[in-house]
């Protein structure tokens, strides 16, 4: 493993996919979320086929032992996804980030709940960190002041909020899958099921966009495959712990593309809130490096003899 060519993959993943949030949000008021996650998903599945084509793994890459779980895990994620579209219509780009970032301190809640891990103090104390940020990130949304309260705001709070929840679960249906499918089939049929799952919402009217409009949602879905192709090859050289950080440089990018592009300025407290769930998040990435380092050291040692 090149730890620096993994470190380069998952940065260029991060990227693509805040490019593709960026353009989800400029089509945000032509097209329903539900549309936006049909075009995301299809368009994203010749890439990943292409993919899996020119490693030689289309034919065994997409066997499966379990379509059920497949299923699950896509109506999971493809509820966050189009939550998550959902609120790029409503909030600034870099808040959706920063509320997007209590996934993660969510799986190691979940993970205990439903996986049976074991969540020792340390990682309690980094789990009450991160809420407490995603809690500061949300107070300008909440107040009850009507003055200040914006309801449209306060709705993009909220569905941003229920987005990060599910993109937890899908983690741990994600966990549970890895144990009987590969990657490729995983990723594969995340974007078969979402594409199916986002035609469900034609009844609540599908907008028939300008050309430009149409033009900017293919794109997004391509991207959305290369995205996820650069994140797959950016985990198989490295591992997954050194390079999980690098996520947090979304941050940064989001508030250069919102600020350049839509003209977004985020206020003190996404910057404070988001500052406090990145530390939290980092801190429990580093934890687990350093017991799995102690866990492989203790393995290649072997069993003592008392004697």
């Amino acid at each position: 493993m090149t730890p620096l060519r993994g470190i380069t993959f998952k940065i260029l993943s991060v990227c693509v996919f805040v490019a593709m949030s960026a353009i989800i949000k400029a089509t945000s008021d032509d097209v329903p979320p539900g549309q936006a996650v049909f075009f995301r998903s299809l368009f994203a599945i010749p890439v990943i086929g292409v993919w899996l084509a020119l490693r030689g793994e289309l034919h065994t890459g997409l066997k499966t032992r379990d379509p059920l779980a497949h299923f699950w895990r896509g109506l999971v994620g493809t509820t966050s996804m189009g939550l998550g579209f959902a609120g790029l219509g409503l909030l600034p780009l870099p808040e959706v980030t920063a509320i997007g970032y209590a996934a993660p301190i969510l799986v190691v809640i979940f993970a205990a709940m439903f996986l049976g891990e074991q969540v020792r103090l340390f990682r309690l104390s980094m789990v009450a960190l991160g809420l407490a940020g995603v809690l500061v990130v949300l107070s300008p949304r909440l107040q009850v002041d009507p003055a200040t309260l914006s309801s449209r705001e306060t709705l993009g709070a909220v569905i941003v909020l229920l987005s990060a929840v599910f993109a937890a679960l899908a983690q741990i249906f994600v966990r549970k899958l890895v144990n009987t499918e590969t990657t490729s089939a995983i990723v594969f049929y995340f974007s078969v099921t979402a594409s199916l799952l986002a035609l469900l919402t034609l009844p609540w009217g599908w907008a028939v966009p300008p050309l430009h409009i149409f033009g900017l949602l293919v794109l997004a879905g391509l991207l959305g495959g290369v995205g996820q192709i650069l994140l797959t090859t950016s985990y198989r050289n490295t591992d997954a712990s050194l390079i999980a950080p690098f996520e947090y440089t979304s941050m940064i990018l989001s508030i250069m593309v919102g600020y350049t592009i839509f003209g977004e300025v985020p206020g003190a407290a996404t910057l404070a809130g988001g500052a406090m769930i990145v530390i939290a998040g980092i801190l429990i990435i580093l934890r687990e490096r350093q017991l799995g380092l102690k866990r492989t050291q203790q393995r290649k040692a072997g069993p003592t003899n008392p004697h």
